[in-house]
């Protein structure tokens, strides 16, 4: 089992693959700040543009838990506490998590029993974590630290669109 949590900035190069969804998030994002549009038109992007992923979507913090978002795949579960599962790890550390095997992870929540492995990244606005990005994969470590660099990069390019407007 691998869990990589990473908050340094990204300062390696994004992959081809990469580089073709971020400029795809900006021009999906760009003068648009509806919350929910946005989140679903990402969710979108990244499940059908990712190989071997079962899952692509978010979860939002509301009242001290996350809350599902706008997502594609399988249902999911609903709610999830902070601190429980990976998303909620994530959420709590404001780290990312990159679990190779999802059924070694203490505290897993199978939301979906053919999921695998996962990659779960933190939104933050302001220093305080709004949402995860969460994607699972039906895949033993289908996740890499290109996934990682790329999804981040995706995430930070949100962060920055609304950096300077309040999200309800």
């Amino acid at each position: 089992m691998t869990e990589m949590a990473a908050d340094t900035p990204i300062t390696e190069p994004l992959s081809k693959q990469y580089l073709g969804l971020l400029a795809q998030a900006k021009s999906l994002i760009a003068g648009e700040y509806d919350w929910v549009a946005n989140l679903a038109n990402l969710s979108a992007l990244l499940f059908n543009n990712l190989d071997d992923v079962n899952w692509a979507g978010f979860y939002l913090i509301k009242d001290d838990e996350l809350v599902l978002g706008p997502f594609q795949g399988q249902v999911a579960c609903i709610r999830i506490a902070l601190g429980r599962g990976v998303c909620g790890t994530a959420a709590q550390s404001k780290q990312t998590l990159l679990v190779d095997d999802v059924h070694q992870f203490a505290g897993h929540i199978a939301c979906d029993a053919a999921s695998n492995s996962e990659i779960v990244i933190p939104i933050q606005l302001n220093g305080l974590v709004i949402a995860v990005l969460d994607i699972d994969s039906p895949s033993l470590a289908r996740f890499t630290s290109e996934d990682q660099l790329g999804l981040e990069a995706i995430v930070k390019e949100l962060e920055a669109h609304y950096r300077n407007e309040t999200i309800c």
